[in-house]
């Protein structure tokens, strides 16, 4: 009898009158908030504008929730065309079905898009939410949870996972896949904002520390898993997605600290002219008193100026009284 195991929720769906709430797309939107929020508060410590990491999100997200689909439906095909199966449901996202890999790289398609609007660097936006995307994705694995999904192999473990059974899977104690996940992740953002406080990382070093560890932590937890996939040279599709994308990632990082050392000075034009022109505003704020000592010294100036004037009309004067006295005395003698 096993005492000590993960329960699995008796459903995905909480009915809130006649709007169904769904698990997986709730732990999906929460994610989306929190990497947004703490995205913004990293985006303004770097120099940015509050709102701008919101406005380019609206882009990436919605791009991202596409490419994550696209991902799934390609490399899982089977499971939506095969016979049987029902194309339809390849649209129906909210039953599961994102694959990280496709999230980011069409996520950075729109990411790119809106800074471009905004004539911001894409390096700069992608290291200030970096952390917070490995957040999202800890919080979005939860999801997996409410679906009962991706679970890893039998095991005897305190921490087992239950699933119950259904069609498409058997009844047991499995490795909880999801919730290693979730922590990996939760360890990989720790790691980004230690590594970019001590280092000071920029021009997208941050984010590609961010891609590395994360696919060193998916290939060993990808390989435990037990649902249905594509094999290649007998390992799944995607543990090789990982190892390649995690190569790219460290040379990256290795790359870009040689031809880009440090980090971006300005992250935002905008930003950085308005905080020109609020220190000329606080400098000007302070032309009062240079005005006053402006003043004095004119006031200085103008006093001297009619001093030197006095005196000379007082030197003239007495060179013209003493010119008459001698021509008067002269006169006298003549």
């Amino acid at each position: 009898m096993d005492l000590a195991y993960i329960p699995s929720p008796s459903t995905g769906v909480i009915n809130l009158g006649p709007i169904p709430l769904r698990g997986y797309a709730f732990c999906i939107i929460i994610g989306v908030f929190v990497a947004v929020w703490y995205g913004n508060k990293r985006w303004i410590a770097r120099g940015g504008t509050a709102g701008t990491v919101a406005d380019i999100a609206v882009w990436a997200v919605p791009f991202g929730l596409v490419g994550g689909r696209l991902y799934h439906v390609v490399t899982d095909y089977q499971l939506y065309f095969s016979e049987g199966q029902d194309w339809v449901d390849a649209f129906k996202i909210w039953e599961g079905g994102l694959g990280i890999w496709g999230a980011i790289a069409l996520g950075a398609v729109g990411a790119w898009i809106g800074c471009r609007r905004r004539g911001i660097p894409l390096p700069a936006y992608a290291d200030a939410i970096a952390p917070g995307i490995a957040l999202a994705q800890a919080i979005g694995r939860w999801g997996n949870w409410f679906n009962q999904e991706l679970y890893g192999k039998p095991t005897d473990l305190p921490w087992a996972l239950k699933i119950t059974e259904s069609a498409n899977r058997e009844a047991g104690l499995y490795h909880p896949t999801f919730l290693y996940e979730s922590l990996w992740c939760v360890g990989v953002a720790a790691l980004v904002v230690w590594a970019d406080r001590r280092f000071k990382l920029g021009h997208g070093r941050a984010f590609a520390l961010y891609v590395a560890a994360y696919c060193a932590g998916r290939g060993w937890i990808e390989y435990m898993r037990v649902d249905e996939a594509h094999h290649v040279l007998g390992l799944r599709l995607n543990v090789w997605t990982a190892i390649v994308v995690f190569l790219l990632a460290v040379a990256y990082i290795v790359i870009s600290a040689r031809v880009r050392p440090g980090r971006e000075e300005v992250v935002e034009p905008k930003a950085a002219a308005a905080k020109n022109a609020a220190e000329d505003g606080a400098e000007d704020g302070g032309a009062p008193v240079d005005a006053v000592e402006d003043s004095v010294e004119g006031d200085s100036a103008k006093d001297s100026a009619k001093a030197s004037e006095e005196g000379s009309a007082k030197d003239s004067g007495e060179d013209a009284d003493k010119g008459a006295d001698s021509g008067a005395g002269s006169a006298a003698k003549g």
